[in-house]
């Protein structure tokens, strides 16, 4: 199925002391340009940000007013595109993969589990767990309009909880995977 990247990469990496970490190279590739390769399947990509230097050519925008935080940035960024799949990527996820991309999509179109009354629902959104088991609500594939509608449901997005905009939806999880390690510190890329 076909989907849309909006990659997050507008926070201001004060754990990094103020180093972009967008930019951080690990292994030879900037953390950006490695979330860039995940999504590389992407019809469009646009990444909620300082306009950078990327290995592929992608869109770019900012929140405004800027420093928003990432609903802020999400909504910004639901601006671009249309596939009926928007994958939402955070750029501190080093790990992720094309593969992890692709099962992200295929398993948000699989049903999901029955309900205890053997209902079976439709997913919102299909996520990763980091190897802690938290749930990351920024490396998930989601449908447009689930996705467009609990943004507008919050208002002005500006500075609002991520996982309150998109609490009413119906998601799932994988099970713990290194994907959904995010980098949040220096020694987080030891991991």
């Amino acid at each position: 199925m076909e989907f849309d990247a909006v990659v997050l990469a507008g926070g201001g990496s004060v754990r990094f002391g103020g180093v972009d970490k967008a930019m951080v190279v690990l292994e030879g590739v900037s953390l950006l340009d490695r979330v860039l390769m995940a999504t590389a399947d992407a019809v469009s990509t646009v990444v909620v940000g300082a306009v950078r230097t990327t290995y592929r050519e992608v869109a770019w925008t900012v929140e405004e007013p800027p420093a928003g935080g990432p609903v802020a940035g999400l909504a910004a960024g639901l601006e671009y595109g249309v596939a009926p799949v928007v994958v939402v990527v955070s750029c501190d996820l080093p790990w992720i993969t094309r593969t992890d991309i692709t099962t992200l999509v295929k398993r948000l179109n699989e049903p999901d589990e029955p309900h205890e009354r053997g209902e079976v629902r439709q997913l919102d959104g299909f996520g990763l767990r980091d190897k802690g088991r938290r749930e990351q609500w920024l490396a998930a594939a989601y449908r447009r309009g689930s996705l467009v509608e609990a943004v507008r449901r919050v208002g002005d997005p500006r500075d609002k909880s991520v996982r309150r905009t998109l609490a009413g939806l119906e998601l799932a999880w994988t099970a713990p995977t290194q994907a959904g390690n995010d980098v949040d510190t220096w020694s987080d890329l030891d991991t």
